[in-house]
């Protein structure tokens, strides 16, 4: 028997570190999280996603009493696009959150599993990683690639 490791790759920043479009991109997560409707947890995502045409396509979760049919951001941003633009890669998406007090994390907050396997499928269907900026108030991670995350991903490919 051998160990196998893996490494994941991710870069840490400050907002002005990065280009204006990632910090547009980021603003406008930060925006959308006005839009959630989370009563239940109080927890503001918001998601705004950057595709390769230019247009950019913004999404928040969508709470609901039976929990299992509300919708994370980044997967209402992911299928609103889907929806719009079928053809169109994605290129980038920025995820923003607020805590239930409505401030902004001060800490990024990571996808959970099931957009992670969203932008899995996305970056499988369209041959291409999608950048991943994740927002927090004390730093910003910048990630390439839904794999940086998911090193031993499920694809059906």
């Amino acid at each position: 028997m051998k160990n196998v490791e893996l490494k994941t790759f991710i870069r840490e920043c400050q907002f002005e570190e990065l280009s204006q479009a990632e910090q547009h991109l980021i603003e406008q997560a930060i925006e959308a999280t006005n839009c959630s409707y989370a009563p239940y947890s109080k927890f503001s995502v918001g998601a705004c996603l950057l595709l390769n045409n230019g247009v950019e396509v913004i999404g928040c979760n969508q709470e609901n009493a039976a929990y299992p049919v509300g919708l994370c951001a980044e997967r209402s941003a992911i299928f609103a696009a889907g929806a719009q633009y079928p053809d169109v890669p994605v290129r980038m998406i920025a995820i923003a959150a607020r805590t239930p007090e409505g401030e902004l994390q001060d800490e990024p907050v990571s996808p959970c599993g099931s957009c992670r396997q969203v932008l899995i499928e996305t970056e499988t269907r369209f041959s291409q990683e999608v950048r991943i900026l994740l927002y927090g108030r004390n730093r910003i991670y910048v990630i390439d690639g839904i794999k940086q995350l998911m090193p031993l991903s499920f694809t059906a490919f």
